[in-house]
C-alpha cells in the first residue's frame, strides 16, 4: 500500500527523519511509535504528502507520489483522511458544516452533501449532534466530527496523528474502537501515530519504533511487546 524508500527530512540543521525505509502494508492498522522529537510526525507529514522529502521516495500502491504536482498532488490527497490531537475544526461551524466542509471545496451539491452527511454522522454516532456548535460538544464528540470530516471523501487511507493524546482515558477507548470498527468496515488503511504503548496495543496489527529519526524496530504488534529488540521500546515498554 504505503513504502518509503530512504526517507529524510531535516528541518534548518536538525535531521528529524533519516533514511527511513517502511512498508506499509494495505488495510490494516499500522502504529508508529515514538517519544517526543522521535521524528514520528515528521514522517507522517511526508507520508501523507503534506511535505516532501530531502531525499527518497514514497509509493501508493507501486505509484511514485512524492514528485506528483498541481492537480495529480491534490487528486492523490484526496485518497487521504487526516485526524489530529487537536482536531482542528472550524468554529464558526456547527458539527455538519465542519463535516460539509471538504465535499463543499469539492463541488458536490447541497443534494449530495446532506446524502453523505446523514451517512456520516450515523457512521461515527453522531446523528443527533448534526447542528451542534463546537462549544456544545465534548472531546470525544469533536473528534467524531473529525473523523467523519476525513472520511467524507472516501480516502484509501486514514492518518492518525495523537487523535486520543488529549482525551481521558474513557473516551479513548471509544475512539480507538471506532476506529477499529471503521477500518474493518471501510477496508481503509489505517497509520496511527502516537507516544502510547496502549494505543498500540489496542488496536494496532504491525508498529515501528522510532527514536532518533530511526525506525529501530517493528513487526507484528504481539511480537515486538513480547520480545522488544530495541532500547527505546523497552524503555517505553518499561522492561
Amino acid at each position: 500500500m504505503i513504502v518509503l524508500k530512504t526517507i529524510s527530512k531535516s528541518y534548518g540543521e536538525v535531521t528529524a527523519v533519516k533514511r527511513v525505509d517502511l512498508d506499509v502494508p494495505g488495510g490494516c492498522i499500522y502504529g508508529i511509535i515514538g517519544r517526543s522529537g522521535a521524528g514520528k510526525s515528521s514522517l507522517l507529514r511526508v507520508m501523507s504528502l503534506l511535505e516532501t522529502p530531502d531525499t527518497g521516495e514514497v509509493y501508493y500502491n507501486g505509484q511514485r507520489v512524492d514528485t506528483l504536482r498541481g492537480k495529480e498532488l491534490l487528486e492523490q490527497r484526496r485518497k487521504m483522511g487526516m485526524i489530529f490531537q487537536n482536531f482542528n475544526l472550524l468554529g464558526s461551524r456547527n458539527a455538519a458544516g465542519n463535516i460539509a466542509y471538504p465535499l463543499e471545496i469539492a463541488g458536490l451539491s447541497r443534494k449530495q452533501i446532506d446524502k453523505r452527511l446523514d451517512e456520516l454522522l450515523e457512521l461515527v454516532d453522531i446523528a443527533d449532534k448534526r447542528k451542534a456548535r463546537l462549544r456544545e460538544l465534548s472531546g470525544g464528540q469533536k473528534q467524531r466530527v473529525a473523523i467523519a470530516r476525513a472520511l467524507s471523501a472516501n480516502p484509501e487511507v486514514l492518518f492518525c496523528d495523537e487523535a486520543t493524546s488529549s482525551l481521558d482515558p474513557q473516551t479513548t477507548r471509544s475512539i480507538l474502537a471506532l476506529i477499529r470498527d471503521l477500518q474493518q468496515r471501510l477496508k481503509i488503511t489505517v497509520v496511527l501515530i502516537t507516544h502510547q504503548m496502549e494505543v498500540i496495543r489496542e488496536i494496532c496489527h504491525e508498529v515501528a519504533v522510532m527514536d532518533g529519526g530511526l525506525i529501530v524496530e517493528r513487526g507484528k504488534v504481539a511480537s515486538v511487546f513480547e520480545s522488544p529488540q530495541a532500547l527505546a521500546t523497552r524503555e517505553m515498554l518499561h522492561v
